[in-house]
């Protein structure tokens, strides 16, 4: 039987709706109602219907961030506005105005034919630009949050439309302000400001090795971007052939005293120090040294191809990835005594 579907004006909503084509990871689970948002203006009044006011909310992209291990017994928001808006240049900066609906990777590919420098690392990273400040997104040395101007939302708990400068959002390493929060914000559009020129940020080897394999002497911003393409197409598995959510795991921060002790324990452990004192650690190295690569229990599974990513082989429940998410998280901190965090968002 169909979900029941209600038409409203720039909204549609629909009841007891499959969430397996919501979520990149493809568990099936269903969610008490499901609006899908053409027109922000319509926000105010659809959590305002008697149907849905009070429910838990959900405002989701295309999914690729979740793992659903049991049905959402609320109201999940998609916005699909999307559009990119150049809103003015000045001192060699461009700044756009992106809806949160539009695709994350069709404004990194925006930028570069227009020849905006900033988001090249950040090139086919799944999900929505509304997606993109939540979690603060990152990939090869650049965090989203160092190009974006403001964050525009929907505040629940005044219950208007705010403008959030960069500076009040709290990013931080995979997290934010509406990551500390998702229930109070729905993210409408993001404001970015791009350079016309600056420097490349090729701190990562890799990078610098796929350009020499390049033969690219001088990179441009499109350089880096096709270096990152064949990075992440080697070593990432692509969630339109199996399901997957892209790292699984955050790379765990420890202070320096940890870190020395791993490193006369563990002298392989790659180690980043960071500006605060702090050390990142590889969780792929310490998931690998484990022996979990590749693990599969049912169709529940780590991947061949990369360690931080869990994967669906077919019809693995979300309860059954994230047990086995658990059982790799528990051995790591038994062998290492570091705690993983998962970067996705389990819920319910």
């Amino acid at each position: 039987m169909q979900p029941a579907r209600i038409d409203l004006p720039g909204c549609t909503l629909i009841e007891d709706a499959p969430l397996e084509a919501h979520n990149t990871l493809r568990v099936r689970a269903r969610s008490a109602w499901l609006a899908e948002l053409a027109d922000i203006g319509a926000l105010p009044h659809l959590l305002d219907l008697p149907a849905v006011r009070g429910l838990p909310l959900l405002a989701l992209g295309t999914g690729s961030n979740v793992l659903f291990t049991a049905d959402w017994p609320g109201l999940i928001v998609q916005l699909r506005n999307s559009g990119i808006e150049p809103m003015g240049e000045a001192s060699g900066n461009v700044i756009l105005r992106v809806g949160a609906g539009e695709s994350w990777d069709a404004l990194v590919r925006w930028t570069l034919a227009h020849d905006l420098v900033g988001l090249e690392n950040l090139i086919m990273i799944p999900g929505t630009v509304g997606a993109a400040p939540i979690q603060n997104i990152g990939a090869y040395g650049v965090e989203v949050a160092r190009s974006i101007l403001s964050v525009e939302a929907w505040d629940r708990a005044h219950e208007c439309f705010v403008e959030l400068p960069a500076a009040d959002c709290a990013f931080g390493y995979r997290d934010s302000c509406f990551r500390r929060a998702p229930a109070r914000w729905i993210i409408t559009a993001v404001r970015f400001k791009l350079a016309r020129s600056g420097a490349l940020h090729l701190d990562y080897a890799d990078i610098r090795e796929e350009l020499a394999r390049m033969r690219i002497e001088q990179p441009r911003a499109v350089h880096v971007a096709e270096a990152v393409l064949r990075l992440r197409t080697r070593k990432l598995p692509d969630p339109a052939l199996i399901g997957n959510a892209g790292s699984f795991f955050k790379n765990p921060q420890v202070d320096a005293a940890c870190a020395a002790t791993l490193r006369a324990r563990e002298p392989g452990l790659p180690q980043w120090p960071q500006v605060d004192g702090s050390v990142k650690l590889s969780a792929a190295w310490m998931i690998e040294a484990i022996g979990y690569k590749g693990l599969r229990e049912g169709d529940a599974g780590i991947s061949e191809r990369h360690a931080l990513v869990l994967v669906n082989h077919g019809l693995a429940s979300g309860a059954q990835l994230w047990a086995l998410a658990v059982r790799v998280r528990d051995a790591v901190r038994t062998r290492f005594g570091v705690l993983l965090e998962a970067e996705p968002r389990v819920l319910p």
